[in-house]
């Protein structure tokens, strides 16, 4: 992103902008402690008065200096196009990898052509993942497949297990590989909180590229409004829940709305060109009442014995570990074994299992698929445990139970009252399984302490103000109080953006100004002004410095940008804490006394209240409460597990591997022991 406005180039300007901020502040507050001494003559407080005011300018010409990248908008668009396609190969690849058990050995899946009833797109009759090279090629691999459907629309359905997400993932990087300048760059979009409600598809786009690729805002916007950007939706069947009795809900609401939603996406006069993903019977459910027009769906079809031996034999590191297997599969088609290794699913848990060791013929002795599953299932853990980098080194039997325990909290019992079963792990949301009461009272107790550790300076020869010990009391028990409820996380963000924040801000200036004024005809002018001045600010500015997160973003940035905006917060309330009290109080205590006592006051009671971070502070208390079940650095953890092949990444949250996995692990709390 280097000279588009990307991350480095950002926080160079944003670490400028914030050196700018402090030298006027700390001009502002050199001028007002000059003041306060007296004893100058007019010129001399002219001269003073002009100082901030100087250092102001200064900063507003080096921040001018940040100029916008001139060019054709169309031109320019291309540009960020090719950085954009970059930025989503590099990033993809390690999740199509991942899902290929991190091996580049693919199963060659094959897929038909679903006859639609209404405005269907023209496209083949059928199609493979890829042309193998052998022979005559008589059907089209899934990117040639995806450039001769009419229009650009494409749904992909499957079995639970059968590759929707890994044909998703070969299109866009085979666009991406053969990209013309003008071509749209495939963008990947968890759809399970995609709330159609407040966000259009462009917008949700634009919000994508802001949150998951850190592209500034113009250009995002940009690049939207080119057409350069081709959504890849992954997952209509998570936003259609199961009914009660688990078949599909033919109604499911939030899938209609985003069928619906997507029906009414156009670029020009043409509809939208986009990919999607669903399983086949959730989309079968909805189709009676709703389907996305001028589209071709095609469903996957399961592997045959055919397609899982050649997989199988060319990932094999040593082909005479998997001889009987494979043997067996070629003589036996249509048997038990190849039914059961008929998804990608299950063949990729097979070579992750036996990838570097074990004996592949075992599973010929096995009686039937049930114990098929759980063999492999045991299995699977330790396999991937011993495969994947480990730095940390984590043990299976770990492992194990701490994905157990993550489960219970996703039971249908524990979510929803259908009896629903849950799939996001959201970090900040995991607290209730530590106990609610445990964590509120645990999270009340520590805020309460943390307000009261100025205590103690009752004790000391400088002591506190008469009354101060009864004051502190009471606002200890008030953080206590708001302890207890449910946070939510927040996001920093730029009071300047929204015109309504704007006028909030000059009402506020020259309200408080005028209150200043008034104020200044008892107590002095300088006082009056400095606590007007800062009320204005701090009144216009704190509520712009608070928004709520993107759905976009990845599952430990909500919480670095919740405790992010609790030290903006802080820092900001501290600041004006200060400068507020510190002309009153340098009457009394001194005119250096006053200001950073009333500094370190601001400063104190943001920490301890929490202020703006409370979602960050309740996952910490959440973390000491599951000290025994969970690793304190659990993030950490589970973004280890994604690389390991057991967890993956749906926007804000983290999701099973693959159902199959959640459900053998919510039922086993311990490891079964292996033979």
């Amino acid at each position: 992103m280097a000279g588009l406005g990307g991350r480095r180039q950002r926080r160079k300007w944003q670490a400028i902008g914030a050196l700018g901020a402090l030298a006027i502040m700390a001009s502002a507050a050199y001028v007002i402690r000059q003041l306060m001494h007296g004893g100058l003559e007019p010129s001399d407080t002219a001269g003073l008065l002009g100082l901030p005011l100087g250092v102001a300018g200064l900063v507003v010409a080096v921040v001018a200096l940040r100029k916008p990248i001139e060019g054709n908008d169309a031109e320019l668009a291309r540009g960020w196009a090719a950085t954009l396609a970059q930025q989503v190969e590099a990033g993809e690849s390690g999740v199509w990898r991942q899902l290929l058990g991190d091996d580049t050995r693919r199963i060659n899946l094959a897929y038909t052509l679903h006859p639609a009833a209404v405005r269907p797109a023209m496209a083949p009759g059928a199609g493979r993942l890829i042309t193998d090279g052998s022979g005559p090629v008589t059907l089209p691999d899934i990117v040639t497949y995806y450039r001769a459907t009419q229009p650009l629309r494409l749904v992909v359905t499957g079995a639970a297990g059968a590759g929707k997400t890994v044909l998703a993932l070969e299109l866009m990087l085979a666009l991406i590989d053969g990209r013309a300048e003008d071509d749209p760059v495939p963008v990947r979009i968890p759809l399970s909180r995609w709330d159609t409600d407040r966000q259009s598809l462009p917008e949700l786009l634009q919000q994508r590229l802001v949150e998951a690729y850190d592209w500034p805002t113009a250009l995002a916007a940009g690049l939207v409004q080119h057409g350069l950007v081709l959504p890849v939706l992954d997952g209509l069947d998570e936003r259609a829940p199961p009914a009660p009795d688990r078949s599909p809900d033919p109604a499911a609401p939030r899938a209609t709305t985003v069928v619906q939603a997507l029906n009414a996406y156009q670029q020009g006069r043409d509809a939208g060109p986009l990919i999607l993903t669903c399983r086949t019977h959730h989309y079968d459910a909805l189709t009676p009442h709703t389907e996305v027009l001028d589209a071709a769906r095609i469903t996957i079809a399961p592997v045959d014995a055919t397609d899982a031996h050649t997989y199988l034999t060319d990932r094999a590191l040593r082909a005479a570990r998997w001889q009987p297997l494979t043997d067996h599969l070629a003589a036996h088609p249509g048997g038990l074994l190849a039914t059961v290794l008929s998804t990608p699913w299950r063949l990729c848990l097979t070579a992750t299992v036996y990838h570097r060791d074990g004996d592949p013929a075992e599973l010929l002795t096995l009686p039937d698929a049930d114990t098929l599953d759980q063999h492999l299932l045991t299995r699977y853990i330790p396999a991937a445990t011993h495969t994947a980098p480990n730095p940390r080194g984590y043990t299976p039997e770990d492992v194990h139970r701490w994905l157990h325990h993550l489960t219970t909290y996703l039971a249908p019992a524990s979510t929803t009252p259908a009896g629903a079963e849950a799939t996001d792990l959201v970090l900040h949301e995991l607290w209730p399984l530590a106990g609610r009461t445990r964590v509120r009272t645990t999270d009340a107790l520590l805020t309460f302490l943390v307000v009261l550790t100025p205590l103690p300076l009752a004790w000391t020869p400088s002591q506190l103000p008469a009354g101060a010990s009864a004051l502190l009391g009471f606002t200890a028990v008030i953080a206590g109080g708001l302890a207890t409820t449910t946070p939510s996380p927040k996001s920093p963000g730029n009071p300047f953006k929204d015109p309504y924040l704007r006028i909030r801000l000059a009402i506020g200036l020259s309200c408080s100004l005028l209150l200043g004024l008034l104020a200044g005809l008892t107590s002095g002018l300088v006082a009056g002004l400095t606590t007007g001045l800062t009320m204005g600010l701090a009144m216009g500015l704190l509520p712009g410095l608070v928004q709520r997160p993107g759905t976009s973003l990845g599952a430990r940035a909500v919480l670095r940008r919740d405790a992010l905006t609790g030290l903006v917060l802080g820092l900001v309330s501290g600041l004006a804490t200060g400068l507020i009290l510190g002309p009153w109080l340098g009457f009394v205590l001194g005119p250096w006394f006053g200001p950073w006592l009333g500094l370190v006051i601001g400063l104190w009671l943001a920490c301890g209240l929490g202020i703006g971070a409370e979602a960050s502070r309740r996952y910490v208390v959440f973390l000491l409460c599951s000290r025994r079940r969970l690793p304190f650095r659990l993030g950490v953890f589970l973004d280890w597990a994604v690389t390991a092949g057991l967890m993956r990444y749906s926007g804000p949250a983290y999701q099973y591997r693959h159902r199959e996995l959640q459900h053998w692990l919510r039922q086993h709390p311990q490891p079964p022991d292996l033979p």
